[in-house]
């Protein structure tokens, strides 16, 4: 095995913090900073030091060797792109804010690339032309951006960004189910080895289109992604992709509607606290504008509207809730007392928990005014049916019933069957067997790198600091001169002694410092494994400690150094 180069840190540049970052509020950010694995350069930009440009190219080494393993293809594609491609397909003006736009000198416009399926697509079309050229299978481990209105949590929501993206081209669609259940295999065995615990679950796609999508999540207490799954069965899904099934409803036998006088009562709380019924009792109509037009959005009172949903339903549209001012030209729309019957001029869109047949209390669109005996299908009618409300613990699993967990986790990587969205849109066709044009399928898929460092560094940090899995560590082990002549003596012995065995080594060979502030630093960088050369160096023993589990040892080197090796 070849010999490995010992990293000296009297010659790293990586200074260690005793205390958390000010504005830092995840464990991932305070720990990477203090134990010197980045530095902010700019709101969401970041600067990866030595230690920390260790372990992205590590988690990058195992997505490409996976990636390879495959039979995907490593390509490189620039990060400045023309406008052009994305004014085709229309995410031009979809992304909005999210695109970094600029223009060159003669006054043409750019983006800084937030994915490429654009550009992949005009690549494909201009190498392949026949069937025999597919399928194929392209990736890059590229920097790419997106203008986040609040980027925070470190690295974990930044504006520039590690990611592997790569895309499959076939000329059939059981082809495409090929090539994402590929992608599916490669990516579980991908955080399998860089130690991540992970859960697949359904998605939606988004502004990316497409159909079929899965999420690969960590569970951390950082997430910003919030995922359920199924204590008895093995139904998981990012909240957004949670769909309910209403059961039939008798809606014979209701009472006519009836309005009844509710002075001063604009909110749901005030309402059922009036008439004495529980808010699930209520009908909450909330308005939104869908690109500039209003539309009544209805759910149960004791439920809130997910605006997330709500948009991944709608888009491309833009939905954004009305203002008081949204009012002044709309008579029939009276705040706080909106209702369902009688809105002509509103689009009306529901949760499937409003059924037909099931009766409210809701506004009457009058002031100071609700209407009860409200029923589905008899007093009103909903143009559209989309799951919207927030999934909450104990909400029904869609596949058997039983009550759902919540539970937070960050987003790691994200697959899509695409389809012809993108080929459509660029007209990407290769002749087929019979002779003609065939329109070529696409699936999408991407792996946070950078992001699944910080995910690591969430799941396995512990009170001391950092703690690698030995497939990402920046090194193999870390030896600590604790003392002088003779301690540092040992500790060089043994830091070639793992060298030349092809272990990668961090020598602590700093003059000045206590050994404890050198043991406090080891423990902190997380490398998996600590020797420590001390006390009994003048006998040729030494301290091995093993950082994941704290057990520590008193060898003789050679036994360490067994060990090791």
């Amino acid at each position: 095995m070849a010999t490995q180069h010992v990293q000296r840190m009297s010659r790293l540049m990586a200074k260690t913090l005793r205390e958390d970052p000010a504005d830092a509020e995840t464990l991932s950010h305070k720990l990477l900073v203090r134990a010197g694995y980045v530095r902010r350069s700019s709101a969401g930009v970041w600067t990866w030091l030595p230690l920390g440009k260790r372990v992205l190219d590590n988690v990058s080494r195992v997505v490409r060797e996976e990636m390879d393993a495959i039979g995907a293809q490593e390509v490189l594609l620039p990060a400045l792109l023309p406008k052009e491609p994305y004014e085709v397909s229309g995410r031009w003006s979809e992304y909005g804010d999210l695109l970094f736009r600029l223009k060159d000198r003669k006054g043409a416009d750019y983006l800084l690339g937030p994915t490429h399926e654009e550009i992949f697509t005009l690549v494909v079309k201009d190498q392949c032309t026949s069937y025999k050229d597919l399928p194929v299978m392209l990736y890059q481990i590229q920097t790419k951006y997106r203008d986040e209105a609040r980027p925070r949590s470190g690295v974990l929501r930044g504006r520039e960004f590690q990611m592997k993206d790569s895309y499959s081209f076939d000329v059939s669609d059981e082809g495409l189910a090929e090539s994402y259940a590929l992608h599916r295999a490669a990516y579980r065995r991908i955080f399998e080895r860089l130690g991540l615990d992970h859960r697949i679950v359904s998605a939606v796609s988004g502004a990316m289109g497409g159909s079929a999508s899965e999420e690969f999540l960590a569970p951390a207490a950082a997430g910003e992604d919030t995922f359920v799954d199924c204590p008895s069965c093995d139904y998981a899904a990012n909240t957004e992709a949670v769909t309910f099934a209403a059961p039939a409803v008798d809606g014979a036998g209701h009472a006519p509607a009836q309005e009844i006088p509710t002075p001063d009562t604009p909110t749901i709380e005030a309402l059922a606290a009036h008439l004495g019924v529980p808010a699930s009792a209520t009908l909450k109509n909330l308005l939104v504008k869908v690109d500039g037009e209003i539309v009544a959005v209805g759910v149960p009172g004791d439920r809130e509207v997910d605006l997330g949903k709500l948009g991944e339903h709608l888009a491309p549209a833009v939905v954004e809730l009305v203002t008081a001012e949204d009012f002044v030209d709309r008579p029939d729309l009276v705040r706080g007392y909106v209702g369902p019957q009688g809105l002509d001029k509103v689009r009306y869109l529901a949760d499937p928990r409003v059924a037909p047949g099931t009766s409210w209390v809701t506004g009457a669109n009058k002031a100071d005014t609700h209407a009860r005996n409200v029923v589905c299908g008899r007093d009103f009618e909903v143009d559209r049916y989309l799951d919207v409300v927030v999934v909450e613990a104990g909400d029904p699993c869609p596949s058997c019933g039983a009550g759902l967990r919540l539970d937070r986790a960050i987003e790691i990587g994200h697959i899509f069957q695409l389809g012809r969205k993108y080929a459509d849109a660029f007209g990407l066709d290769v002749l087929g067997r019979e002779g003609k044009p065939v329109r070529v399928t696409m699936g999408s898929y991407g792996i946070g790198v950078s992001r699944a460092v910080a995910a690591l560094a969430e799941q396995t940090a512990d009170e001391r600091g950092l703690c690698w899995p030995a497939e990402v560590a920046p090194a193999d082990v870390h030896v600590v001169a604790a003392g002088k002549a003779v301690p540092l003596a040992l500790a060089e012995s043994a830091a070639e002694a793992l060298s030349a065995s092809g272990l990668r080594v961090l020598l602590d060979d700093r003059a000045g410092l206590s050994p404890g502030v050198k043991l406090t630093d080891a423990e902190l960088i997380g490398v998996p494994w600590i020797l420590v050369a001390g006390r009994r160096s003048g006998d040729s023993v030494v301290e091995l400690q093993h950082r994941p589990t704290g057990t520590r040892e008193e060898l003789t080197l050679d036994e360490a150094l067994a060990r090791l090796t």
